[in-house]
């Protein structure tokens, strides 16, 4: 066995709704010895993504669901701490699926691991966030599936989350009106006044198809959908002819306790006449573009073009709260965990 100590937030039983007391368990784990080809990482940042919590179901989705006893599925920065293999070496900084644990073991050529070659003013947690995953979902989803063209106007839900945060931006870097929904007025200013998106319509404020119609006086050419619900019923009706929709996720039902029973934005969208150009898509789709997009996206943190937030939980055993607070959307920004330097 290594001399590693390992921690792990484990699957104990599957969350009927919202997680409660005795779902998860944190628990130590040992950490085996390396095989040849392996390395051994240590895991420096975790993001927290909407994704994990459907994954806790036993319910077949777009990916299979965690076991239990299993590790929580999750992505993370890591730094390469012992190693048998060429292709890392000790001290190499990756991007990889740990989960949510202190330590993990993997072949150094594993699918989805990739070195960071750091850069100036890009910090390692951007790689999780703006830089990394939401904000490659981000980008691909409007840019391939939504095509933005100039004067166009976009409206994207969780404007202020990492993925809003980059589909919002790009949109104006391509000349539309672009429009946040975003819960509280504290993230609707923070979205138009530092983000540079044309308004943002708050959901929580009670008036929301109002105050979204007003916001989108041409009516709505791409909605980017991160959340379902009552967001989409209110966008559903002043969707142009022509109009596109990126599905990314509807966080608004990820603690439902039948998911069967849900309304999801694909009733809303079949149901309109004519029916809009929708569909679910994953980031994976362009797996092909992984580093040239990394690149684009960071060198735009870099050059403080690409704006962005973090809510920061400090240590691995406060990973489970901030996840519960993030699905009710109490973070701002992404949502990340700190577990070592």
């Amino acid at each position: 066995m290594s001399n590693h100590t390992n921690r792990a937030v484990i699957l104990k039983q599957r969350p009927q709704g919202e997680i409660q007391e005795g779902d998860l368990a944190l628990e130590e784990r040992p950490v085996r010895e390396l095989k040849e080809g392996e390395v051994l990482a240590k895991v420096l940042w975790l993001s927290l993504d909407p994704y994990m919590r459907p994954r806790m179901n036993d319910a077949k989705g777009y990916m299979d669901p965690i076991g239990l006893d299993e590790v929580i599925v999750g992505e993370s920065v890591a730094r390469i701490v012992e190693s048998r293999s060429d292709d890392l070496k000790v001290g190499d900084l990756v991007t990889c699926y740990s989960g949510w644990q202190e330590y993990v073991v993997f072949p150094a050529n594993a699918e989805m691991v990739y070195k960071i070659d750091p850069k100036d003013n890009v910090p390692l947690q951007a790689y999780l966030g703006v830089a990394g995953m939401p904000g490659r979902t981000g980008y691909c989803g409007l840019m391939y599936v939504g095509k933005p063209t100039s004067g166009e106007t976009v409206v994207v839900s969780a404007a202020s989350g990492p993925v809003g945060t980059v589909v919002g931006q790009t949109a104006k870097k391509e000349g539309c009106r672009t429009v946040g929904v975003a819960g509280g007025p504290e993230k609707c200013r923070y979205v138009v006044e530092e983000l540079g998106f044309d308004a943002c319509v708050d959901y929580k404020a009670g008036n929301l198809e109002a105050d979204l119609k007003a916001a989108c006086p041409n009516g709505i050419d791409i909605y980017f959908e991160n959340v379902g619900g009552a967001v989409t019923r209110a966008v559903a009706p002043l969707l142009n002819p022509g109009a596109r929709v990126p599905i990314c996720g509807f966080v608004s039902a990820y603690n439902a306790e039948d998911m069967g029973s849900v309304e999801t934005p694909f009733h809303v969208f079949k149901a309109l006449d004519p029916v809009p150009e929708h569909r679910f898509f994953l980031v994976t789709e362009w797996q092909d573009k992984h580093q040239e997009i990394t690149n684009l996206l960071a060198d735009r943190v870099a050059s403080g073009e690409l704006k962005y937030r973090e809510t920061i939980a400090e240590g691995l055993e406060n990973a489970p709260e901030a996840f519960k607070g993030m699905l009710k959307g109490k973070n701002f920004g992404k949502q990340l965990v700190h577990i070592a330097d």
